[in-house]
C-alpha cells in the first residue's frame, strides 16, 4: 500500500471508529503520523496509553469458572507491545483485596491465575504497574475515580479507554478517554492499532490544553 492510501486509510478508520471522540483530536496530524512506527508510546511526537476493563473485554470466564482469553485479545495485546505502547488496566474488584493498587492487582493476578485454561499465559508483565482498582466500594465503576486516577498517573499521554459495556464507554469519553466499545458483533473487536499508533504521534498537550512541540 501507497503512503498515501495508508494516510487516507487511517483518516476514515479514525472518523469511522473513534466517533465524537476521535473529532476532538487534530486529525491532520493522526494521519501524517500513521505510517511512522511508534516507539516507546509514541513519545516523539506525543504519546498514548491504552487502558482496558478486564472480564469479557480481555478475559472471558466459562460456565466452570475457567478463564481465557476473549477471542483475538492475547494478538491484540502482542501488536501493542510490538509498537511498544504503553497498556493498563481499569477494573472492579473488591476493594477488601488491599490497602494499595499494588495489592489488589496482586490478589487479582492469583484470582485469575488460579482459573485460568488459556494456552497462553496472561501477559500481566505488559499492563506493569498500570493496573488501577477502587480502593473503596464508592469508586466502583461507572464511578469516575479510577478513571481519574489513570489519567493523572499518565501525564500528558492521550487516552484510550475499551470495555464491552456501554455505560463504562460513555463514562470515560466524558473524562477525555478515546472510549471504543469492545467485542460488538460486525465491528472491529478492539481499536484498530493503526488508529492508536495514530494518536500515539500526535503531539502532547499541557495541562492548560495548549499543544507542545
Amino acid at each position: 500500500m501507497k503512503k498515501t492510501s495508508a494516510r487516507r486509510v487511517t483518516w476514515r478508520t479514525l472518523l469511522a471508529l473513534g466517533g465524537a471522540a476521535a473529532l476532538s483530536v487534530p486529525l491532520a496530524g493522526a494521519a501524517a503520523g500513521a505510517s511512522r512506527t511508534t516507539g516507546e508510546g509514541g513519545r516523539a511526537g506525543g504519546c498514548v496509553v491504552v487502558y482496558f476493563d478486564l472480564g469479557e473485554t480481555l478475559v472471558h470466564t466459562a460456565k466452570d469458572n475457567s478463564m481465557r482469553y476473549m477471542p483475538g485479545a492475547a494478538r491484540y495485546l502482542r501488536a501493542l507491545r510490538a509498537r511498544h505502547i504503553p497498556v493498563g488496566l481499569i477494573t472492579n474488584v473488591p476493594s477488601s483485596w488491599g490497602s494499595t493498587d499494588a495489592e489488589r492487582a496482586a490478589e487479582l493476578k492469583k484470582v485469575i491465575d488460579k482459573d485460568w485454561a488459556d494456552p497462553t499465559p496472561f501477559a500481566w508483565s505488559d499492563f506493569g504497574d498500570r493496573i488501577f482498582t477502587p480502593r473503596t466500594e464508592a469508586e466502583r465503576k461507572p464511578a469516575p475515580a479510577l478513571w481519574k486516577r489513570a489519567k493523572s498517573a499518565s501525564g500528558r499521554c492521550r487516552l484510550v479507554y475499551q470495555a464491552e459495556t456501554p455505560d463504562e464507554v460513555r463514562a470515560s469519553r466524558s473524562l477525555g478517554y478515546l472510549a471504543y466499545q469492545a467485542t460488538r458483533p460486525k465491528w472491529p473487536t478492539y481499536l484498530p492499532v493503526p488508529v492508536i499508533t495514530a494518536l500515539a504521534h500526535l503531539p502532547s498537550w499541557n495541562a492548560t490544553g495548549v499543544k507542545e512541540r
